[in-house]
Formats: structure tokens, sequence, C-alpha cells
């Protein structure tokens, strides 16, 4: 992966991750990084001060982390395994595994409700979306929403809608 300055349009520093980085989730506070590798089976934990790795965070064998979702308090990370899967809940203050559910056939894409209490994942070949309940850490609804969801976005709608 590769820290950019955009104004001055030019690379800053490489940092080292494993192999296939899929995606990006920040502590609020914007001080450390997750960034997962699919096919290393790994999360690196990147010290963003410093753009350097200060923890690679083993998944286990065969699994394979994709995309990633940070609470709103920055206490867990949620992480998308597609072939595993599964979701991983990290806590962040350990940066140790303190649960998982299997979400539906490769959950690739992610994302949380705007208050934290729901876990969306884009479920590519079973053509659908899982909604897990995060205090239960159980898959409540399955919505089918067409051929190959790869990611998912919620958006709270305000104000009056027709």
């Amino acid at each position: 992966m590769f820290v950019v300055d955009l104004a001055a349009k030019k690379v800053v520093k490489p940092i080292k991750v494993g192999p296939r980085p899929r995606s990006i989730a920040f502590l609020p506070d914007g001080s450390r990084a997750y960034v997962p590798s699919e096919t290393g089976g790994t999360l690196s934990l990147i010290d963003t001060k410093k753009m350097s790795v200060m923890k690679t965070i083993k998944l286990g064998d065969g699994i394979r982390p994709m995309g990633t979702a940070m609470a709103k308090d920055g206490k867990h990370l949620y992480v998308s395994t597609g072939r595993s899967k599964m979701i991983y809940t990290i806590d962040t203050a350990t940066n140790a595994v303190t649960g998982m559910v299997e979400a539906g056939q490769r959950p690739w894409g992610i994302a949380l409700s705007p208050d934290g209490s729901k876990v969306f994942t884009a479920n590519g070949p079973s053509g659908d979306v899982s909604i897990v309940d995060v205090a239960s850490n159980q898959v409540t609804t399955k919505v089918p929403v067409g051929r190959g969801p790869w990611g998912v976005a919620i958006v709270e709608f305000r104000g009056n809608q027709k």
C-alpha cells in the first residue's frame, strides 16, 4: 500500500502489508489503520503517524479477509472474509478476534448501520445482503438484491422522502 500526498500528486511512502490488500479502516482519531490481506489471511495494523506496520494479526489458515468496517466509537472492527463465509469482530484494544458469525456465500463488501447496531454484508454468489445484529452476533435477515453484489453502503435519508 502507499501513502499518497494528493496535493503534490506523489507517493510519500510505501508501506509493506500482506499480499492482496482489499480495504482499509481507520480508528475514529485516525491514529491507526487496519488493512486486510486477502491471500495472506492477516490484518496489518498501521501506525498512521509513523506510517509503518505496528503489528500483523493472523486470522487463521484459509481465512481471506476482504472488507472492513470500523465501529463509530472505534472499539470494534468488523471484517468480511469472502470465501471463508464469516464476519470477524476484532476488539481494537487487544486486536483479538472476539466474535465470528457465518454471514453467507462470500461476504465481500461490509458496512455498519449509523447507530452501529447492525452489520451488512454483500454476499456475491448468493445474490443477497445479510443483516447481522451486533448485540447477538446473529444473522437476522437476508435480503435478495440480484446477481453478484460486491459492495454495500448504508445511507440515512432525512426529511421528506417520496
